[in-house]
């Protein structure tokens, strides 16, 4: 059964894909199967999420199509974030920002570091501040002191990727990982706490013998995890736990990480809400994390509140003509009623 409806509840990072689509010349990975628009919606609508953030795959490159025809699916409920080159022209960010893009995305895992103080780097980041974006970064924890500093001298917003990549070897103790933890001074960074598996091995995921062994239900969505998935609830607790005290959940994000790609006999899609409620125990703080934060930042609207607002409207507008309408029949020359 269905948990609750879960009221405003955003889901800010997953993908959809499917075979046949034209990939980048230069990638890490090709999936063999589909990521859906359908099952993903399916998926918001089974485990209480009003609203999702689709990212672009870095397997599709600068080719943000499928993103687009995706959003226009589902405008009220979706938002996107598009990968760019530095030389897209004014037309096409537009026209990405009609279809509900709200960001561009650096995925530089495997790839060299940008030369973003470059004339046309700049021009970009000066176009993306204007449209009211945010950049956000997936690279190891180690370059983020590589990146993170043009981006800020810019005046940018950056959401920065899957706990900041700490090295799996190091964890919290990873110096890029200290070196996210102080950007929060800035008041210019978010962190999204999501796809811990990529950053901790199964076996600090706690308990990976236990992994047949039945879990708690979630409080976010009332089910347990499947048989299988490793806890990472455990793994991801402290660098959530820093992560909370350097940013408060004003500067923290949820994500699946839907479809888990190359990690998929890792994850679930209930998994991955039950571990944000071991990252963070404080209920009101994860409603933060699950709506506040995510709402402002991806320009995302309570349908609740837009439906009122929407009603308000036509109301006030209805009695305003109502009004009128009185007034001219008042004001009619030669009216003997």
């Amino acid at each position: 059964m269905p948990p609750p409806p879960l009221g405003v509840a955003v889901d800010t990072h997953a993908h959809v894909f499917r075979q046949g689509l034209a990939l980048a010349d230069t990638r890490r990975h090709t999936p063999d199967y589909d990521a859906t628009l359908e099952q993903y919606l399916a998926l918001l609508d089974a485990y209480g999420m009003s609203h999702g953030v689709l990212v672009q795959p870095s397997f599709l490159g600068t080719d943000n199509s499928h993103l687009v025809q995706a959003l226009r699916a589902a405008p009220q409920r979706l938002r996107g974030v598009a990968v760019v080159s530095p030389e897209a022209s004014d037309a096409q960010l537009q026209a990405l920002a009609n279809a509900g893009v709200v960001g561009i995305r650096l995925n530089l895992i495997g790839l060299p570091t940008p030369e973003l103080q470059t004339p046309h780097w700049q021009a970009l980041l000066a176009r993306v501040n204007g449209l009211g974006w945010h950049i956000e970064v997936h690279v190891q924890a180690g370059r983020l002191g590589d990146v993170l500093p043009a981006l800020l001298a810019a005046g940018c917003r950056v959401v920065v990727d899957h706990f900041g990549r700490p090295d799996p070897a190091l964890g919290v103790s990873d110096p890029g990982f200290a070196y996210l933890l102080q950007q929060a001074k800035s008041g210019q960074v978010w962190v999204k706490l999501s796809a811990p598996y990529r950053n901790w091995p199964v076996a600090d995921s706690a308990d990976r013998a236990d992994a047949n062994a039945p879990t708690a239900p979630s409080a976010l969505t009332g089910l347990a995890l499947r048989p299988g998935i490793p806890d990472y609830g455990v793994a991801g607790r402290q660098a959530a736990q820093l992560l909370l005290a350097a940013y408060t959940a004003k500067r923290l994000l949820w994500g699946s990480d839907w479809p888990h790609t190359e990690h998929r006999h890792l994850a679930s899609y209930p998994a991955a809400t039950q571990w944000l409620d071991a990252w963070i125990d404080d209920a009101t703080q994860r409603r933060i994390v699950l709506a506040d934060t995510p709402m402002q930042l991806f320009k995302i609207q309570d349908r609740t509140q837009s439906q009122t607002q929407s009603q308000t409207q036509a109301q006030t507008q209805g009695q305003s003509q109502g009004e009128t309408q009185n007034q001219n029949q008042i004001h009619l020359p030669g009216d003997k009623s």
